[in-house]
C-alpha cells in the first residue's frame, strides 16, 4: 500500500484529492495538511511514500515547505497545481528547484468529461514517483565540482569544438538540470540547442518563460521549419517529436509516441545524428525509463560528443543510467561539469 499525503488549503480540493487517490486499491490517503507547517509535521509523524503538494497556501507555501521537508525528511513530492497560467507555472519550476520531482494539473471535478482521464494520471504518476529514492536536498551535491577529471579536461577542446548543435533529453528531475546548464552559459555561447523535456500537457511554455528568466541564452518553444539559429535554444512543445532535417531546421512530428512518450528524446537524437553526424554532442539528464538512450549510442557510433548525467546529481538515474550500460556515453558528468564541459570549445 503506498501512502500518500495531501497537502491543499481548499477543502473541497482536499475531498476531491481523497476521492480519487483513495478509488485506487494500492494507494491510501493517510493524511491531510492545509498548509507548509502542517505539511512538515504531517511528513515526519506519517511517513508518507509520496506527497502532492499545493502552491498557494496561508502561514507557509508549498515552495518553503518543500524545501524544508527535503531538508528534514525527504520524500518524493509532486505539485498538483490548480492550472497552467504563466505564473502559476513559474512557481511550478520554483517548486522543482526546492525539490519537488514532477508537476501535473489537477484533475477535474467529477462529472467532467475530463475527470476520469486526468485521475488515472493523478494515479499513474504517485505510482511511478512513489518509488523514488529521494535524499536530503542539503546534502545532495557536496562533492568540489570545480576541477574536472584530468582525462576529461585534456580531450575537452579537440573534443567539442567541432560541434554544431547539442541535443538534450531529459524526464523526471529535468527542469533544473536543464536550468543549470543552460544559465551556466555565456551570452555569446554559439551553439544551437534543442531540448526534449518530458512535462505535463500544458506546462512547456512556462517551463520556457521560466528558463528564459534564469540565464541570457535565448530560448524558444521549436516551430516547424524553423532554421536553427546559432546561440539559440528550441524547446519541444506538447504533443509532438522533435528533431532536425538535412536543411538544419526544425521538424515537428505528429507521428506514434516513442517509448510511450510524445515529444521522445528517441526522435531528437536519433534525427540528430543522422543529420549531424560526428558534428554534434547529446546529452541524456534525469529520468525514469530508458528514452532516448539507444539514440545517444547512436550518436556516439556516428562519432558524435555523448554525455550522461552522474548518478549523484540525477533525482532518477534511469535514463542515464542505460545510457551508461549501453556504452552510449562517452563522459558521465554532473550538469556544474557540463557547463565546463561545453565552454571548453571557446578555449
Amino acid at each position: 500500500m503506498i501512502k500518500v499525503l495531501i497537502v491543499e488549503d481548499s477543502p473541497v480540493m482536499r475531498e476531491l484529492l481523497t476521492y480519487i487517490i483513495n478509488s485506487d486499491p494500492k494507494l491510501h490517503v493517510v493524511g491531510v495538511a492545509v498548509n507548509g507547517e502542517e505539511a512538515i509535521g504531517a511528513v515526519a509523524k506519517l511517513k508518507p511514500d509520496i506527497v502532492t503538494m499545493d502552491i498557494h497556501m496561508p502561514k507557509m507555501g508549498g515552495i518553503e515547505a518543500t524545501r524544508r521537508i527535503m531538508e528534514t525528511n525527504p520524500v518524493p513530492i509532486i505539485i498538483v497545481s490548480g492550472n497552467n497560467q504563466a505564473k502559476e507555472v513559474a512557481y511550478s519550476f520554483q517548486l522543482m528547484e526546492a525539490g519537488a520531482i514532477a508537476v501535473m494539473l489537477r484533475p477535474p471535478g467529477i462529472g467532467h468529461p475530463d475527470h476520469k482521464s486526468e485521475s488515472r494520471k493523478l494515479i499513474q504518476t504517485l505510482k511511478l514517483m512513489s518509488e523514488i529514492k529521494v535524499v536530503r536536498r542539503s546534502k545532495r551535491i557536496t562533492k568540489d565540482r570545480d576541477t574536472l577529471p584530468p582525462e576529461i579536461a585534456q580531450d575537452m577542446p579537440k573534443a567539442v569544438s567541432t560541434s554544431q548543435i547539442i541535443a538534450i533529453g531529459a524526464s523526471t528531475g529535468g527542469p533544473p538540470a536543464i536550468m543549470k546548464i543552460i544559465s551556466g552559459l555565456p551570452k555569446d555561447f554559439p551553439l544551437p540547442i534543442l531540448i526534449v523535456q518530458h512535462i505535463a500537457q500544458g506546462f512547456v511554455e512556462g517551463f520556457v518563460e521560466w528558463l528564459s528568466l534564469t540565464c541570457d541564452y535565448p530560448l524558444h518553444l521549436a516551430v516547424q521549419g524553423e532554421k536553427l539559429l546559432p546561440g539559440n535554444g528550441y524547446i519541444a512543445p506538447d504533443g509532438f517529436h522533435t528533431g532536425v532535417d538535412y536543411a538544419q531546421r526544425i521538424v515537428l512530428s505528429g507521428h506514434a509516441p516513442e517509448n510511450g512518450l510524445k515529444p521522445s528524446v528517441a526522435y531528437l537524437f536519433r534525427t540528430v545524428a543522422q543529420v549531424y553526424g560526428p558534428n554534434a554532442t547529446g546529452i541524456i539528464l534525469t529520468g525514469m525509463g530508458r528514452d532516448g538512450a539507444d539514440e545517444l549510442k547512436l550518436m556516439r557510433d556516428a562519432g558524435a560528443v555523448t554525455i550522461a548525467q552522474d548518478f549523484e546529481s540525477s533525482v532518477v538515474h534511469g535514463m542515464p543510467g542505460v545510457a551508461i550500460e549501453i556504452g552510449a556515453a562517452k563522459y558521465i558528468l554532473s550538469p556544474e561539469n557540463m557547463v565546463k564541459y561545453l565552454i571548453s570549445k571557446d578555449k
